[in-house]
């Protein structure tokens, strides 16, 4: 009787393999089922964990029963934060069950590391399209950057003071944001300047061109600034790269700054300022 009773046994018992979040182990069981086997192995099962068969599914000897346990991560995309359970062990396995690829992002931590049962928090810039307008130059930045600020340096765009950006340094370059960077116009130009025959000088000076460019000095632009006079009135980058207003207001700035002695910066063709008032 107790050898029947053994071999009732042993046909009852099932040799099954548990992996659990990665982890084989070999199991001996006599539950029926997948909940039957998994609380024989002390296995416990919580909301939001994946079991693969599904738990009222009839085992049989060899099965293989998979568990992935989920744990909450908190996750902060480009400055939105929100909870998510994730079966995954590891942060980029996590972020790819999330759609979020992880190669194209800035992560708080890297990819390989672990995301433990308790949790994690974890903060992501994802590869964002933006653009900056300086002028007429217009450059495409393909950028993880997490704020305005970071995206003008990566591009290399200094600033000085006063310079107006748009939107503030310190917001979040969301994709498809349009960053244009103007200098600053504190000095208001006299009627008297503003006045002056400007179109004929620029005309005499670069033929109205506004992206002339003179290898002799270099000069630039309407007016053919050099650089350092150009950035003497708190001009960016070359003149040429700025529209006609922007070029004529420095020039403006320039002829108030040295009291109206035009001969320094224009002596072959300054006199044409005052061809509006000859006529």
């Amino acid at each position: 009787m107790a050898v029947g009773a053994l071999v009732v046994v042993s046909f009852l018992v099932k040799e099954v393999i548990v992996v659990v979040d990665g982890e084989r182990r070999h199991v001996r069981a006599f539950g029926g089922t997948v909940q039957e086997v998994l609380a024989d192995a002390e296995v416990s099962v919580g909301y939001g964990d994946v079991v693969r068969p599904s738990t009222q599914e009839v085992v049989d000897d060899g099965a293989l029963i998979e568990v992935r346990r989920a744990r909450p991560l908190t996750l902060t995309l480009d400055g939105r934060t929100s909870t998510h359970l994730v079966t995954a062990t590891s942060v980029g396995d996590a972020l790819r069950e999330l759609d979020i690829a992880p190669t194209a992002s800035k992560l708080s931590a890297p990819p390989g590391d672990r995301v433990p049962l308790e949790g994690m928090e974890l903060t992501v810039y994802t590869r964002r399209k933006v653009y900056v307008v300086a002028g007429t130059t217009r450059v495409t930045s393909r950028t993880t950057a997490r704020t305005v600020r970071e995206v003008l340096r990566q591009k290399r765009i200094a600033l000085r003071r006063g310079y107006l950006v748009n939107p503030p340094l310190s917001s979040f370059p969301k994709d498809g944001t349009v960053i244009t960077v103007t200098p600053p116009r504190t000095v208001q130009i006299q009627p008297e300047v503003a006045e002056l025959d400007w179109e004929s000088l620029a005309e005499c000076e670069s033929h109205g061109d506004p992206e002339a460019y003179n290898p002799d000095g270099p000069y630039y632009g309407l007016y053919q600034f050099s650089l350092p006079m150009w950035e003497a009135v708190g001009g960016m980058d070359t003149p040429s790269t700025w529209p006609e207003e922007e070029q004529t207001y420095r020039a403006q700035l320039l002829y108030q700054q040295v009291g109206g002695r035009w001969q320094g910066q224009w002596p072959h063709c300054g006199d044409r300022l005052f061809t509006m008032n000859a006529r």
